[in-house]
């Protein structure tokens, strides 16, 4: 079941998952030890990464992967893991980072990062992001990388660039205990208006989701 929150302003939103991230990792941590924790790119989640980043939690206790990257040199600027390296790993002390070597090329990343997740039953939380087509990770609409079942898959003839790209699958993202989305503006609304609508698109085909949202987000959605 979708979980939504709203909130006037998408600053207030990005606090408001950053705060929800701080209490599942420090419950996962309680419980077993450790989180697990799966991270988006682009610049949505910047801001509330900034924030989680100033929480005060034991970081040497958690792990962190990420949901997908883009076939581009190590240190490319457009790479997920710079963005979060910014905005998040560089600010908190103790990081344990798993990167995907997408330099190496989609097939060959996608087999390492195979090797790199094998060991983790369900991640604790997946923090997804969503393009404005219900895309998440580098799970495209009507891509074929949808319906490869293996754990990290390579990705071709993405819509977006680069074409080429990494990303875990539709049934390891449905195995995480928890998924968040953090999104707004009125770019997101006609896609949340068809999410609530019930069509079926990559984000919404993973399970339940909690949503964080602006007003902006949901005005095409809300009366």
């Amino acid at each position: 079941m979708h979980e939504w929150f709203v909130y006037s302003e998408f600053d207030d939103a990005s606090k408001a998952a950053a705060d929800f991230i701080a209490e599942k990792i420090e419950a996962s941590i309680k419980k077993k030890g450790v989180c697990h924790v799966i991270l988006p790119g682009g610049n949505t989640p910047a801001q509330c990464l900034t924030y989680l980043a100033n929480k005060k939690l034991p970081w040497n206790q958690v792990q962190w992967y990420l949901g997908d990257e883009r076939c581009y040199p190590s240190g490319h600027a457009d790479r997920n893991d710079v963005m979060l390296q910014n905005n998040l790993w560089s600010k908190i002390p103790n990081t344990i980072i798993h990167r995907i070597p997408a330099e190496l090329g989609a097939e060959e990343a996608a087999k390492v990062y195979r090797e790199v997740i094998s060991a983790v039953e369900s991640f604790d939380i997946a923090f997804l992001g969503m393009g404005e087509d219900g895309h998440t990770a580098s799970l495209f609409p009507d891509n074929e990388a949808l319906h490869d079942s293996r754990s990290v898959i390579p990705v071709k003839n993405s819509p977006k660039m680069p074409s080429e790209r990494v990303s875990l699958s539709m049934e390891t993202l449905r195995k995480a205990v928890c998924r968040m989305v953090l999104t707004g503006g009125f770019g997101k609304a006609d896609v949340i208006t068809r999410i609530k609508k019930g069509e079926l698109l990559p984000i919404n085909s993973l399970g339940d989701i909690n949503w964080y949202v602006d007003k902006a987000a949901v005005s095409a959605s809300t009366p």
